[in-house]
């Protein structure tokens, strides 16, 4: 038997006993089609994943949704366990623990009404406008500490979409696959438009709240993901959701940016 399984088996035998007395609470704002709730079930991408993978490990989940800088909060204060789908921030460090593996990756990008266009090849084209954004994320250095535009927090990214059909916002930024879902989850595939410029692209994982042992259950939870993706059904998984949104899924290795 090859060494790394060997100590991989070891530390979940090690793990086995913490997990099964320990119920992990997770939070999450939602995040379609990453998370999300669905007539009051969770569904998404990487929960689906994420679920199976915990499933794996023995590891029982409860899962709640909420505000992103409400869930950061809940985190930092030792009320929930973790959160699902973040970004890695060297703030967060002090209070977070990482697995290696990453979730996914997002691809921070622009829409707009068609009604109002915009010309924008770089930040500095947004001079002047308003950007919708969402509370608690951050979107990299160039765009959070730019003084050419306004950045104009909503409290959901459908209300964004909301404000962005009245015009009382010229853009809104959020990541591609999310935009995608939601303008067609609004009915707004004709009247809002995707930019071709993107601000950033990132990486997100699972933050577990820094805990004795969270380290070991960072490090499992890793490797069985690693071992999942290459299985039939995390592509199953895959190809749900990338139908979905109409999307492809990256599962290149490439922070949502605060997210």
């Amino acid at each position: 038997m090859p060494l790394v399984r060997l100590l991989l088996i070891l530390l979940l035998t090690c793990l086995s006993p913490l997990a099964q007395a320990e119920r992990l609470r997770l939070v999450s704002d939602e995040w379609a089609p990453y998370l999300y709730l669905e007539n009051g079930q969770p569904k998404g991408v990487d929960y689906e994943v994420a679920n199976a993978v915990f499933n794996r490990l023995g590891v029982e989940v409860q899962w709640d949704f909420m505000p992103w800088k409400r869930c950061l909060a809940m985190v930092q204060q030792g009320l929930a366990d973790g959160v699902l789908d973040i970004f890695k921030v060297e703030a967060r460090e002090g209070f977070l623990v990482y697995p290696d593996e990453p979730m996914s990756e997002v691809e921070f990008v622009l829409y707009q009404a068609s009604a109002r266009r915009h010309r924008v090849e770089r930040l500095e084209d947004l001079a002047g406008l308003t950007i919708g954004t969402s509370p608690g994320y951050t979107y990299g250095g160039a765009f959070n500490e730019s003084p050419l535009f306004r950045r104009e927090p909503a409290p959901s990214h459908e209300a964004n979409f909301g404000k962005l059909a009245l015009g009382r916002i010229d853009l809104l930024l959020t990541d591609r696959r999310v935009g995608r879902f939601l303008r067609r989850q609004l009915g707004l595939g004709q009247s809002i438009e995707e930019l071709p410029l993107v601000v950033s692209r990132q990486q997100q994982y699972l933050g577990l709240a820094r805990k004795p042992g969270r380290e070991a259950l960072a490090r499992a939870f890793s490797e069985e993901l690693q071992r999942f993706r290459q299985e039939p059904a995390y592509a199953a998984i895959q190809a749900r959701y990338d139908g979905a949104d109409d999307f492809p899924f990256a599962v290149e290795q490439q922070e949502r940016s605060t997210r």
